[in-house]
């Protein structure tokens, strides 16, 4: 979870010359061992309520240190050892050889969800996160006098660097929690005087469910979309802004200090080149939605590579470098860009990117699985949730039920909770496409006549 460690850990892997491979707290053991296994990680640093789950997934990991709290608050099965404990890492810097500086050098890994079945490793270098401090910054108008509150996790891009390195650049403070509590969060906001934050917009729905302080000291927050109605409701004006791992920063953004369309993600970003085209290849006019292409400098305003897959890659970029981001953007008829779907097989669970086939390579492993689809279903809160389809030869009622109950297990097991099916749909057979594809617009229209 996010706490000062985290901090500490990642920055020191920088000033080392290591790389952080910064992952999720709410993966499975199975996509731990995955990252790990995948990165060719040397050591590991966790909290105590993790280190059965981590012990488990990466048995040969050569050591693991270990905070002394989980975010501060006493851990169940008693602290670690002196030997073991997160203490046992630190040291004089000034014991350090010097490195010779190389902003191409390797600086993280951040495994997101692809339309691959397995999540890709987006490795950023040490320029990339000077140019996510300094960039982001810049975007969202920080001064030292700012204080940044934190709740998004830290092992996603969003924190990194739209907050914490953002925040460093500018000399703002950073006011870290260990999650977001939409209870706790104008307790906290007001209490340490807050001026800034990040959200997504299913926080922003959690939080009008709760009472709004007569007063407040925040300035701006950023999200999703520019200026939403809520903006009444929190008396607070929202930047909008559109960005990827990949991407480091925001490539499209309303401006920090300017009225922006309501609802829309801004503009491209001056640091950024962005195309929308339709199916042929064509810009798209004004009123038009169309894929969403951005070029920058690899390995500085774009990521440096996937992690061992050089093919993957290759098959991100165009003939011309572009990054194809596999977003759907609507152009608005001022120039203002409006974000219009993901591509089909990626869906958005409260903020999270989730892979279709990452969820449909567990589900197929469970015996009675001849076949699956995963496509999303709207959800009021969370955008999306995924909905597995299933297709069995088995007829008898309770094999049906067990089936279902055993695919429901298995993602349990090896999915991060935000990743497993909210409902297991058993079907005769799937509707198809051509080439005998399945045709999973039908399946989500089928979702959407029964809701």
């Amino acid at each position: 979870d996010n706490c000062p460690e985290t901090i500490f850990a990642w920055f020191g892997c920088a000033w080392l010359g290591a790389i952080a491979v910064t992952t999720n707290a709410r993966a499975s053991q199975e996509e731990v061992s995955y990252f790990a296994g995948h990165a060719g990680v040397v050591g590991g640093i966790t909290q105590p309520k993790f280190v059965s789950l981590v012990s488990a997934a990466c048995p040969s990991l050569p050591w693991l240190a270990v905070t002394r709290t989980d975010n501060g608050a006493s851990p169940d099965g008693g602290a670690p050892s002196a030997a073991d404990a997160f203490e046992a890492l630190l040291g004089d810097p000034d014991t350090l050889s010097e490195r010779p500086h190389d902003p191409t050098a390797p600086f993280s890994v951040q495994y997101t969800s692809g339309t691959t079945s397995r999540p890709k490793g987006v490795s950023w270098t040490h320029a990339n996160a000077l140019w996510g401090a300094r960039v982001n910054a810049t975007h969202e108008g920080l001064r030292p006098d700012d204080i940044h509150l934190v709740m998004l996790p830290l092992f996603h891009t969003n924190a990194q660097a739209y907050s914490i390195l953002a925040c460093l650049w500018a000399g703002a403070t950073a006011v870290v929690q260990p999650r977001f509590s939409a209870s706790r969060f104008w307790s906290v906001a007001n209490e340490e005087r807050c001026t800034w934050t990040s959200l997504m917009p299913f926080l922003t729905r959690a939080l009008s469910h709760h009472p709004v302080p007569e007063s407040h000291h925040f300035r701006l927050w950023g999200n999703a979309v520019a200026e939403p109605p809520t903006d009444a409701l929190f008396g607070v004006r929202c930047m909008g802004w559109w960005g990827m791992t990949e991407t480091i920063t925001q490539g499209i953004l309303s401006t920090h200090d300017q009225p922006a369309e309501p609802m829309s993600i801004g503009r491209p970003a001056p640091e950024y080149e962005i195309r929308v085209t339709d199916a042929l290849g064509r810009p798209c006019q004004p009123g038009d939605t169309g894929d969403l292409a951005i070029r920058g400098v690899r390995g500085l305003s774009l990521f440096a590579e996937y992690l061992h897959n050089p093919q993957a890659t290759a098959d991100s970029f165009d003939e011309h470098g572009f990054f194809l981001t596999g977003d759907k953007i609507r152009v608005g008829e001022r120039g203002e860009l409006y974000f219009g779907d993901r591509s089909k097989d990626m869906l958005k669970v409260g903020g999270e990117n989730v892979s279709a086939s990452e969820i449909e390579r567990v589900v197929i492993t469970v015996a009675g699985v001849e076949e699956t689809a995963v496509v999303a279903r709207r959800h009021p809160m969370l955008d999306e949730v995924p909905v597995a389809f299933v297709r069995t030869l088995l007829t008898d009622a309770d094999e049906r039920e067990a089936l279902i109950a055993a695919v429901q297990a298995t993602c349990t097991r090896d999915l991060a909770d935000f990743k497993r099916p909210r409902e297991v749909r058993l079907i005769d057979d799937f509707p198809r496409s051509t080439l005998e594809k399945i045709a999973k617009a039908q399946l989500r229209a089928m979702l959407e006549e029964g809701d």
